[in-house]
């Protein structure tokens, strides 16, 4: 094994021990033992991220948690609940947990956890000091949670939201396939930008090399405007019993 693979895993072992220090939740309903979906939002905060680019990450989970549209997708669910937990990442060990795994059952509770995310997410500040943008870091801590998810779900889905490649750690198809063999789901968010150094073609490059598992998809946003709505699509499509066709980009 390489040195620079050594020191990706070992970051990713600080990163992953970095998850202890999750911030309170007050009000949090007791576990269910069982939810229809577990659901890692996995949400970029490099350096190419900036405030307009946080804001859509940021307000449009926020406005997913609170519509209508989700509540009806969580209450018609088999048991009628979903976990989610909401991290930030950037290069490989930086991270940070804005939401620790919380069950939701019903709108107050998704309320609850919107407005947590709404108040200590990403506001897109400070842009230098962020760091680069490791998708593979990002499965890869995804992938620890739902193995350390404490109860069962129908769908184990890690749903990650970048502007950028895969440019910093190990090669993000690994990371893929080490989840996909667990039987996790990867979902994608492409938001898209035009800075020199990015594919013109990020939904491709996420389809291609991020998304997988069972009706895997990647959403992209057509204009700032239709961010907030794209991410209640895909929160429905990822709840609901009917899953969208098998690697589908959806824009």
């Amino acid at each position: 094994m390489s040195h620079a693979t050594l020191r990706s895993l070992r970051s990713l072992v600080s990163g992953v021990c970095l998850l202890a220090a999750t911030v309170p939740f007050p009000g949090a309903r007791a576990w269910a033992n069982d939810v229809d979906a577990a659901i890692v939002f996995a949400v970029d905060k490099s350096a190419s991220i900036n405030i307009e680019h946080a804001t859509l990450q940021r307000q449009g989970h926020v406005g997913a948690l609170r519509s209508k549209e989700v509540a009806y997708a969580i209450a018609g669910g088999l048991v009628g609940c979903i976990a989610i937990t909401y991290i930030q990442w950037s290069s490989v060990g930086r991270l940070q947990t804005v939401l620790p795994w919380t069950t939701i059952c019903d709108s107050g509770q998704a309320a609850a956890a919107a407005s947590t995310i709404d108040r200590a997410g990403d506001t897109g500040q400070g842009r230098s000091s962020r760091g680069r943008t490791s998708l593979s870091f990002a499965i890869d801590v995804s992938g620890q949670l739902l193995d350390r998810f404490p109860g069962t779900a129908r769908k184990n889905i890690i749903d990650v939201s970048s502007n950028g490649t895969n440019n910093d750690g190990l090669p993000v198809t690994e990371s893929r396939r080490r989840a996909v063999a667990k039987g996790y789901i990867i979902n994608a968010i492409a938001v898209e930008r035009t800075e020199p150094g990015v594919t013109t073609d990020l939904p491709g490059y996420f389809r291609e090399n991020v998304i997988g598992g069972a009706g895997s998809f990647v959403i992209a946003p057509a204009s700032p405007a239709d961010y907030s709505v794209a991410i209640r699509r895909k929160l429905v499509l990822e709840i609901s019993s009917a899953a969208p066709s098998n690697d589908r980009t959806t824009r």
